[in-house]
């Protein structure tokens, strides 16, 4: 009879040997080469304003999003918020999540790790994030948990040009929360969050240092699709500095009610905007005059 040390012996060469063909089963080598440290491209020259959807254009009416007149006005109250000192629609100042598509306009370094059935793209989102895309074939279930980056992504792979490697990633992404926005600028989504993100990555051809990311948004607040390419290059530096980005950190931005109000260095609450009025001391006693 074989003894316990020699089925423990047998289980743990089975388990090896499994792991071994999934590893085998997994060829690195069919797959783009994204490895490294990936950061937004330059904005072409004459764009102004801060990173938008469309990085082809200008920030805010620049971007000439094809927002319904529901939402524009919308956008629209959320600019001159901003001109007045506020932050409009954004939350990414109370360290709120950016969501998708925002986090894919790559405010802090990302790096891409592409697993057998989940590429994973890690970046920071206002804090440390992530994205999964599972690429493992599964269809869409009936319930999905809704998220700021997506409840669920799934991915395919595509060899595109035949040669045996892929070279194309294509993501379609469900299931959201909000409010989210388009970038900086505040051009917002649709308060249902029924949004469909589709996104097609590739290298360039001429440039393998440099990733391009075709993304189209199906949302309620659009009068038609919107489809814009991000472009982000690979720094040279094999050995890329990551630094840690907490929001949190040192906040000086304060959210009561629908206002924001900012903590001066002294931690007095001060206004964030002119001829802002205090917010609601109710519930605090209030002083004799």
């Amino acid at each position: 009879m074989m003894g316990r040390s020699g089925s423990r012996a047998i289980v743990l060469m089975a388990a090896l040997v499994a792991m071994m063909g999934s590893a085998a089963a997994f060829d690195d080598a069919k797959y783009p080469d994204l490895k490294g440290q990936w950061t937004r491209a330059p904005a072409p020259a004459g764009i102004r304003g801060q990173p938008s959807f469309d990085p082809s254009k200008s920030s805010g009416r620049g971007q000439e999003a094809p927002l319904t007149p529901e939402y524009q006005a919308i956008f629209e109250a959320n600019l001159a918020d901003q001109a007045s000192g506020g932050f409009g629609t954004t939350t990414g100042w109370r360290c709120g999540a950016w969501g998708l598509p925002a986090i894919m306009n790559v405010y802090q370094p990302m790096e891409i790790i592409v697993m057998p059935s989940t590429t994973y793209f890690l970046t920071s989102d206002t804090h440390q994030s992530h994205r999964r895309i599972v690429t493992d074939g599964r269809d869409w279930p009936k319930e999905i948990e809704p998220a700021y980056q997506g409840g669920l992504s799934l991915g395919r792979w595509i060899d595109e040009d035949g040669d045996g490697r892929y070279d194309v990633l294509e993501i379609e992404t469900r299931g959201f929360k909000g409010p989210r926005v388009f970038g900086s600028d505040g051009i917002p989504l649709h308060a249902d969050n029924q949004t469909v993100v589709r996104e097609r990555l590739f290298l360039d051809k001429s440039d393998p240092d440099v990733l391009h990311n075709q993304i189209t948004v199906i949302d309620h607040a659009l009068t038609r699709p919107w489809t814009a390419t991000k472009r982000y290059r690979r720094d040279p530096n094999p050995q890329p500095v990551w630094g840690e980005y907490v929001c949190a950190d040192g906040q000086s931005h304060v959210r009561i009610g629908k206002e924001n109000y900012y903590k001066s260095a002294d931690g007095q609450l001060m206004p964030a905007k002119k001829d802002q009025a205090p917010p609601d001391l109710r519930y605090f006693p209030q002083a004799q005059k």
